[in-house]
């Protein structure tokens, strides 16, 4: 068992990523988590990330404000404690079309 506390915490330069911070919270350096790792993404209004995919599964939990995931066929808003499975290979945008920021976990599994 590993405590983490936010302020221990350091953020990092996410690739693809835009007027946002992210911060890896578990994962195998953080606590030893070997299957996944979770981090907290603050997005900006008008900050996100650009249309990608990953080899892995993605689970994306909305803590505070706005955003919308973009696929090349639709587009879905989550709000507040809404989520989204993304699986691997999926491709998708995030994109706070707000005023606000927004706050959002990311769980990851690994390769």
């Amino acid at each position: 068992m590993k405590k983490v506390e936010l302020k221990d915490v350091k953020p990092y330069d996410a690739a693809g990523h835009f007027l946002m911070t992210a911060m890896r919270l578990h994962g195998k350096e953080e606590s030893g988590a070997q299957k996944f790792w979770m981090g907290l993404s603050h997005f900006l209004p008008g900050g996100g990330a650009e249309m990608g995919a990953t080899p892995t599964d993605k689970v994306y939990f909305v803590l505070d404000g706005e955003v919308t995931i973009q696929t090349p066929k639709e587009e879905i808003t989550l709000k507040a404690w809404d989520s989204i499975f993304i699986g691997p290979g999926e491709q998708r945008a995030i994109i706070n079309k707000t005023n606000k920021p927004a706050s959002m976990l990311v769980v990851i599994n690994y390769p």
